[in-house]
C-alpha cells in the first residue's frame, strides 16, 4: 500500500482526519500570529538590524513547531493507546498486531507531525521577505512590511480554508480571520 493511501487508511479507522485539520489550523495560525506580532514589535521598537529580527523569529519559529510537535505527540499517543485498550477490551483480544495497533502507534506521529510543522513552516514562509533581502533581493516593500503582507495574507488563506470546510462564506471567513489580526496588530501598537 501506499504510503499516502495507508496515511488515509489509518485517518480512517482512527475517524482523525478531522483533528490533523484543526491542528493544521490552529497551530498555522499560532505561527503566524506570532510572526506578526513579532515583526510589529521589532518595528514598533525601531528595531533596523534584520539579522537579530530574523534569529528572534527563528528561534520563536522553532520553539513553536517543538512545542507542537511534542504536545501533540504525548497527548495524541496517550489518547490513541486509550481508544486502542478500550477497544481491546471489548475485542477480549490484543489488537496490536492489527491495523488498529498500526493506527495507535502511527496517527500520533502524524497528527505531531502536522502540530509541529504548521506554525513551523507557516513561520518561515512569512519570513521569506527577510531571507530574501539578507540574500540580496530587494523587494518593492521594506523586508519588515513584506513580512507583515505575507503574514496577513496567510492569515487570510487560513480563514479561507476553514470557510471552505464549514461551508460559510469562505470571503466572510477570511475576513473574519484577518479582523483579529488586525486587532492583534493594534493590541501591540496600543501597549507597546
Amino acid at each position: 500500500m501506499k504510503l499516502l493511501d495507508q496515511v488515509r487508511f489509518l485517518l480512517g479507522i482512527t475517524r482523525s482526519s478531522d483533528i490533523v485539520r484543526r491542528y493544521f489550523v490552529v497551530n498555522g495560525f499560532d505561527g503566524a500570529l506570532t510572526m506578526l506580532g513579532l515583526i510589529i514589535g521589532f518595528l514598533v521598537s525601531g528595531a533596523s538590524d534584520l539579522r537579530t529580527v530574523i534569529n528572534v523569529c527563528l528561534g520563536a519559529a522553532i520553539a513553536l513547531g517543538m512545542s507542537g510537535l511534542s504536545s501533540a505527540y504525548v497527548s495524541e499517543t496517550a489518547e490513541r493507546r486509550r481508544a486502542l485498550g478500550k477497544l481491546e477490551e471489548a475485542m477480549i483480544t490484543s489488537l496490536q498486531d492489527s491495523a488498529h495497533g498500526d493506527a495507535a502507534r502511527g496517527v500520533p506521529l502524524l497528527i505531531a507531525l502536522v502540530n509541529g510543522l504548521a506554525p513551523l513552516t507557516i513561520s518561515l514562509l512569512i519570513l521569506l521577505p527577510l531571507f530574501l533581502d539578507q540574500a540580496g533581493l530587494r523587494l518593492p516593500l521594506p523586508p519588515l512590511y513584506a513580512a507583515i503582507v505575507v503574514a496577513l495574507l496567510v492569515i487570510f488563506l487560513l480563514g479561507v480554508f476553514l470557510g471552505r470546510i464549514s461551508g460559510v462564506s469562505w470571503l466572510r471567513s477570511g475576513i473574519q480571520t484577518l479582523v483579529v489580526a488586525v486587532v492583534t496588530v493594534a493590541l501591540i501598537y496600543l501597549f507597546a
